[in-house]
């Protein structure tokens, strides 16, 4: 019960990586709040954590709704722990598509922006308007889900990456600027894992991720809740401004 009575806020939390943590802290104790943009989802989801769990549909590209959130949790529970920042999209594409010397196709502006606006702007938008409460409490603890790609880079995979490797800087800025007010920030770097969309691409696919990982095998979202779940507790009580790679000892390739 290391997260017993902690009010814990996951963002993207109805599926995958999100509900794997919101299910693991809910196991230790926690009074779990998740949001996602799929409210079906999410219901569903909060059913199976417990009393003194719920679930709000919300948007984190939205900079009232997120903050709207953020003040009802606080009015019910008067406080925030540990916030997650798990919500993310993909919308992959080649930068610029070449075929016999011509250009024929590029990343599309509008796969970039909208990126761009979950998985950094959602981030930025969640972690600055629940900080505010950590700084007035004097604790708390910020996640971010970064990626092994944001450090490594990864094919057709611009805007991904690009954001990705905007999460690790804030994290690092993040830990600097808020440490003296009690407050810690890590981010986590998942590998491949076996989510719900991993699962469901091709067998050839699937074989080429195992093959790169050492250790043999796709992770499962368990084992990244684990992970998000050591760096919240005070087993991890001096540990800020880190990324924790859990990827199985991947190499990523060209």
């Amino acid at each position: 019960m290391r997260m017993n009575a902690k009010v814990v806020l996951i963002t993207g939390g109805a599926a995958g990586i999100g509900k794997a943590t919101a299910l693991r802290f809910a196991e230790e104790g926690a009074k779990v709040v998740i949001c996602d943009v799929n409210g079906a989802l999410g219901q569903a989801t909060v059913e199976l954590l417990g009393v003194g769990s719920s679930f709000y549909q919300v948007d984190v590209t939205n900079r009232s709704a997120v903050q709207k959130w953020v003040d009802e949790v606080i009015a019910r529970h008067g406080r925030i722990d540990v916030l997650i920042n798990n919500a993310g999209i993909l919308r992959d594409g080649l930068f610029i598509k070449f075929k016999d010397g011509q250009l024929i196709g590029q990343m599309a502006e509008a796969d970039f922006d909208a990126v761009v606006s979950v998985n950094l702007k959602g981030v930025f938008n969640c972690a600055q308007a629940v900080s505010a409460q950590m700084v007035r409490q004097g604790s708390g603890v910020i996640l971010n889900a970064t990626s092994i790609v944001g450090l490594d880079g990864n094919f057709g995979q611009t805007n991904y990456v690009a954001t990705k490797a905007g999460v690790v800087g804030m994290t690092k800025v993040w830990a600097r600027e808020l440490g003296s007010y009690g407050v810690r920030v890590n981010a986590v770097a998942p590998g491949f894992i076996a989510t719900e969309m991993v699962a469901a691409m091709p067998e050839k696919v699937l074989d080429g991720m195992k093959s790169r990982t050492p250790l043999g095998r796709l992770g499962e979202p368990r084992d990244i809740a684990n992970a998000y779940l050591f760096l919240a507790s005070d087993d991890a009580a001096f540990i800020t401004g880190e990324i924790l790679r859990v990827d199985g000892g991947i190499v990523v390739g060209t």
